[in-house]
Formats: C-alpha cells, structure tokens, sequence
C-alpha cells in the first residue's frame, strides 16, 4: 500500500460512523413540523394552478400515466409520442406545482449543470435548441423544458400538485387503479382523493427525490431562518428564481452557516459570500473540485463542430460516456474536452470493456488498476488547492484524499477563491460533522460559531435505497398480479427486473434507474436510453396486437428472462468492489454497504442490483441488439 493509500484509509476511517444513513433524516418525513415544513412548495402559484384545467378527472380510464414531470418524465412523453402514440394519451402527474422535478425544486443561487449543456438538456436536436452557456443555468433549462412541453403538445396533459399514494394491478380491466391525492386552494392546503385507471404506469420520480439533513442535536430550537438548499428561501436571502445570479441583499448584515461541502455547497457558497457579512462553512468531507471552463456558446464551433448532423446529441452523448469508461472514442477525439472528460479512473463506477472479466481473485488487482488510472488526477486536484488557497492551513483542509471515483466531483472556478475573502471561514470537523446546534448558533469541534441563517447543503437519500426499489424509493405500496408487493419481491430476493425497468408479476409498469440498468455522470443520457428502450417495447407490443389505440394489451416479462438478467449482471458486479475503498457517503449509503461486505445474503441482493459492468454505450448495444432480435422474454397479450 502506498501512503497515499494509506492516507487515503485514515480519512476513510475518521468518517464511519455506526449509523450509517440513520445519521440522516429525510424532511419529508419527519415527524417535527417545522423540518417538514422545509420540503413545501415555495415556488408554486396557486391562485394560477387553481384555474388550470385537469387533463384527466377522477375516475377515468387513460393509456399512459407517466410519474413525474421532470426530465425523465418529459423524455418517456415525448418518446411515446414519437413512437405513435398521441398527446392526449397520456397524463404526466407531478407533486411539485411546476415542471423540470430536479430544476423546479432546486433554484438556488449560482445554479448550473456541471454536464456539458449540449448533452445533458435532452431533445435539443429534435428542438434545434443552441444552448447559452457550455454550462446551462438552472434558469435556463427549466425556461427550455417548458418550450420542450408546448413544442410535443403535453402542456395541457401535466397534473400538477398530485401525489402518488398507491398502485393496485386489476386483472379483469387490464389497467392499474392508481390512489393519489390532489391539492387546491390557497397555499395548496385543499387536500382530495383523486383516482384513475391506467393501461400503463411509468415511474420517473428521479435519483433524488428526497432531501435530508443531519440529526443535530438541537436543531429544531434554532431561533433564525433555515432551509434546504432544495427549497430557497429568497424571503430570507432577498434576489429572486429567475436569473442565476440573484442579488442577495437581505444578507448583507447576517452571519450565515452552510452545511455541506457537495456539488451543491460548491455554487452556494461563492454567491453568498458576495453579500453576507459572514459565512461559515461546516465540512465534514472537501469535494474535488475541478475547473470547471464556463463559456458562452460560439455560434461558429456549434455549427461547425457541435451540431454536425442527424444523431448529433446521440453521438456528442457517447463520446463522453465512452471517455469516462476509459474507452476509445468512435470518433478518435475527446468532443467534450472538459474536465468531466479526463477523468479516467471515473470508469471504477461507470463500468469499462477494457479491463476484462472481474472475477473475485482478481478484485484486489482491479482496485490497483484504478488507483494507478486515478493517480495523476488526484495529485493535479490536491495541488490545485494548493495553487489557490493562500492560507496554506486552510489550503490542507480543503485538500481531498480519496480516490475520484469515491463522490461526485465537482467544478468550479469560484468555490476554492471564495475561502480567500476574509468573511468566508472554513470550519472543518475532521469528518465528525457538527457537535450541535444552539438557538443562535453552531457547535462544531466545542466551538460555537453565532450565526443569524442556517441552510443545508446536505443533499438527498442515496438512490441506492432500498435496492432500487421504486415502491420503497417513493414510500408507496404497488400490489401486482394476485396481490403481489412489489416491496416483498424485492424486500425477500433483492433487484428483480429485466434491464432495470420492468418486472414478472407487474405488467405494464415501467421505472427508470440505474439498478440493473447502466449509468453515466449524464443522467440524462440514461434517461435517454431508458426512455427510448421503454416506449420501443411499449410500442412493439401494441403493433403485434394491431392498434395503438386499444386499450387491454399487456406486457410483461418472464419470470425466467429476469433472473437471466440478474445472473448476467452478478458476473460483472465485481467490476465495482473499487467501491469498498471509498470514504463514506451517499455511494456506499455512508459506508453500510461496506460493513455488510462479509454477509453472503445482502451480498447477492446487492451483486443481483449491479449495474451494467460494461459501461452505458455497450448496455444500449444490448438493449438495441435484444430489441432487433424480437424482445425475447417478454409476452404480449390483449384482451
């Protein structure tokens, strides 16, 4: 081992902590009113939602109702409309009161995709949208998803403010009965039942639905202004939603406390630090923070260079994904040429054709693969801190030491020089996290820090809850064939899908995640793949019954075809046991997948849960080539 190896498992050591993701409580479901109270819609116009017409009234049969209206959700519409089906259809339900899930919640400050903007905002070929910035605002994605909705008809088809409470399969109709709840009124406070039948459920509720916070000791007798960074409170901050850089001028004599040093904190706290008197930045764990290069689009080189054909995206989309497999490109050159790009050891999570079969006697030279890949890297960053930081203590605080593959990296130009301003002060806890909370102030190393606002830069539940679970991931109950829980079928044998979408004994219910599918560090790119995966079969089946039209056809695989499935991706789980030198986060469910290394049983439910082992471009091969091959292990029936 070598000692940045071993320096790497003393930092390790340091943040495990025997709670695990118990360490954490999920907003929406705590049992305080005030943390519950965090997680409410800010940003909805009930007065204007209340005079929307419903798509759909309670009671009715529809064809397709798609769980969410974020980007998932808009993909899955708009690829059934392309597969034939029409607008009017299909019914997208949302719990928020506007569209774009991730970009409608989380409107704070400083807010852009770290992915290259011409591969994460979907559809842009088909739009022929030339995207601002190489780095697209929140602003800006959440004004061109609307465009995206009014351009494929589906403005009219969103049910907003509505919660998903129940699915129930109904043999005898062919359709799931889905229980949900409506609200109306002033504030949204007017709570109704509201039930339908649907032919086909898709679930697209996203990777991080829930937002958390830490159980502090305290926390609920804090006297000032708090909130999550998903929920902006901009009556507290002043500035506004609509532009990225909002003036922040009501901090302008406040001592503000952020906690949390993610992908979030890195846009956050540069913002504030223009306009609070003080900022004190709570760090359990330092990001890697890369330089993140943010341009504005050059119509020349997108015309030129960028958009250079039919399959443009599609191409632009793989060249990254192959980049960060540490494949060769098809194309011979890095299209992206960012930081997101280089990262070659990021392929111990992505997954690599390059490095053979994994087999267990070969894991530990597996993890010395990665480390070797990673080392170059990891060195530029940490000097890079080194480089900008001039308080050279505060420098070695902010240094990460874990592998890349361990937590999202992170990008920024700003974050790093932030802790150069004399009212910017790091408060790093040497991976303990905060003592307490006072009714003015934070505790952390027996220090208490005053502060006047307290926001949390602490992200969501892991989206590997639950072993992908969507019933468990949405804390709902979904009954298949015979009255059969999904919740128990994977509770008792663990993921049990074909290609991570669909499941024996639940027929015509689709999801989308990354357990037993594949993944990149553009989501959207397998949303993309899933979606059009989804709406193929989906479409298939009704042309081999005759109509797109009718309504009774019904889809559903093999009990035999899904445990295939899952034996193929065991083979390959291996590939990522790189994880088990990780520190504790949101990767290992902050290090319990780790402790549960030596238990045979949860090993195979988590080996059956495995991702693709190969990467995204060789996963959408397979699904192409199974789908060119006539769907074998799915049965279409109709009524």
């Amino acid at each position: 081992m070598t000692p940045v190896q071993q320096k790497y498992m003393q930092e390790a050591a340091k943040r495990k902590r025997p709670e695990g993701t118990q360490q954490f409580q999920q907003l929406h479901f705590s049992d305080n009113d005030r943390l519950r109270g965090l997680v409410h819609d800010p940003f909805a116009d009930h007065d204007a939602l209340d005079k929307l017409p419903l798509p759909i009234q309670s009671g009715d049969r529809i064809k397709f109702l798609i769980m969410g209206a974020g980007i998932g959700g808009i993909l899955n519409a708009v690829r059934l409309v392309q597969a034939g089906f029409a607008p009017d259809q299909i019914v997208l339900v949302e719990a928020a009161g506007g569209l774009g899930g991730t970009w409608y919640w989380n409107r704070y400050p400083g807010l852009h995709c770290d992915v290259e903007s011409y591969v994460y905002m979907p559809l842009i070929e088909e739009m022929d949208y030339v995207p601002s910035h190489k780095y697209a605002s929140g602003v800006e994605i959440r004004s061109y998803l609307t465009q995206v909705v009014e351009r494929f008809r589906l403005s009219d088809r969103i049910l907003y403010r509505t919660q998903l409470n129940g699915l129930q399969w109904d043999g005898s109709m062919r359709a799931w009965k889905i229980d949900m709840t409506t609200s109306r009124g002033p504030g949204g406070r007017d709570k109704s039942a509201f039930w339908v039948n649907a032919d086909f459920v898709i679930l697209v509720s996203g990777l991080f639905p829930y937002p958390q916070v830490p159980k502090i000791p305290g926390l609920t007798g804090f006297e000032g202004s708090m909130f999550h960074t998903s929920r902006w409170d901009y009556s507290v901050t002043g500035g506004s939603s609509d532009t990225p850089f909002p003036a922040l001028d009501k901090l302008a004599d406040k001592r503000v406390g952020i906690i949390g040093t993610g992908a979030t904190a890195i846009q956050v706290v540069p913002e504030v630090a223009k306009y609070a008197k003080e900022v004190y930045v709570f760090q359990r764990t330092p990001s890697q923070v890369n330089s993140r290069g943010q341009r504005e689009t050059d119509r020349t080189e997108w015309a030129e260079r960028i958009a250079t054909g039919p399959g443009w995206q599609k191409r632009r989309m793989e060249n990254l994904a192959q980049l960060l497999c540490h494949h060769d490109t098809l194309e011979g050159v890095n299209l992206i040429d960012d930081e997101w790009s280089k990262l070659q050891a990021y392929c111990a999570l992505m997954g690599s054709t390059k490095f053979g079969t994994i087999t267990p006697d070969k894991v530990q030279e597996h993890i010395a693969t990665m480390y070797t890949l990673d080392a170059e890297h990891a060195e530029k960053v940490r000097q890079r801190v080194l480089d900008i930081v001039k308080d050279k203590e505060i420098a070695e605080k902010l240094t990460p030491w874990y592998p890349t593959w361990c937590k999202r990296p992170t990008f920024s130009d700003l974050y790093l020089e932030a802790f150069n301003k004399p009212n910017v002060h790091l408060v790093d806890t040497a991976g303990k996290g905060v003592d307490s909370v006072t009714p003015h102030g934070i505790v952390a190393g027996g220090q208490e820090y005053p502060i006047d606002i307290l926001i949390f830069c602490t992200g969501y539940r892991s989206p590997g809850y639950a072993h992908g679970n969507p019933a468990a991931s949405m804390g709902i109950e979904i009954m298949g064939r015979e009255g059969r829980s999904l919740n128990e079928k994977i509770t008792s044998q663990g993921a049990s899908s074909l290609h991570g979408c669909i499941s024996n004994g639940f027929p015509n219910l689709f999801w989308m995640g990354v357990s037993q599918a594949s993944a990149t560090a553009n989501y959207t790119h397998t949303l993309d793949v899933m979606s059009a995966h989804v709406s193929s079969i989906i479409a298939t089946g009704h042309d081999r019954m005759g109509s797109k039209q009718q309504h009774g056809v019904v889809i559903e695989p093999l009990k035999d075809a899904e445990e295939a499935w899952a034996m193929r991706l065991m083979q390959g789980a291996a590939y990522f046991a790189s994880v088990a030198v990780c520190t504790p986060g949101y990767i290992t469910l902050e290090g319990e997948i780790l402790e549960k290394m030596g238990d045979a049983v949860a090993g195979m439910k988590r080996a059956r849960g495995s991702q693709w082992s190969e990467g995204i471009v060789s996963f959408t091969k397979e699904l192409e080539r199974w789908r060119g091959e006539g769907m074998g292990g799915i049965e279409v029936g109709a009524a």
